[in-house]
């Protein structure tokens, strides 16, 4: 079960969780999906790719995003993009929750 930030309201923290590698609720969204994820301070992804653009939003904490060796920190209120097939890594040293939108190839707009 995803630990439950306060800051996401209840109508969000009620959603269905996420069954994946790290903690978080998933609303059902037609071609994306859309995750609202949660970090516990020192967790580690390692570097790997998805087959989706993925858009993110900080929403508590700090991400540290890793793209070509580069690192980039990300606070409340950040963006980033992250193309299909791109390699990234990311490290949570503060407990950090983000929503997450995973837009599927073939529903390019």
């Amino acid at each position: 079960m995803p630990r439950e930030p306060e800051h996401f309201p209840q109508r969000i923290r009620s959603l269905p969780p996420f069954a994946g590698p790290f903690d978080a609720f998933r609303l059902a969204a037609e071609g994306c999906e859309v995750l609202f994820a949660s970090y516990p301070a020192g967790t580690e992804i390692e570097p790997h790719t998805h087959e989706t653009e993925n858009c993110g939003v900080v929403t508590e904490g700090e991400l540290v995003l890793i793209v070509d060796g580069v690192e980039r920190r990300l606070g409340p209120g950040q963006w980033y993009r992250l193309a299909p097939g791109e390699v990234h890594a990311a490290r949570f040293e503060v407990a950090t929750s983000e929503v997450e939108f995973w837009f599927r190839p073939d529903d390019a707009r």
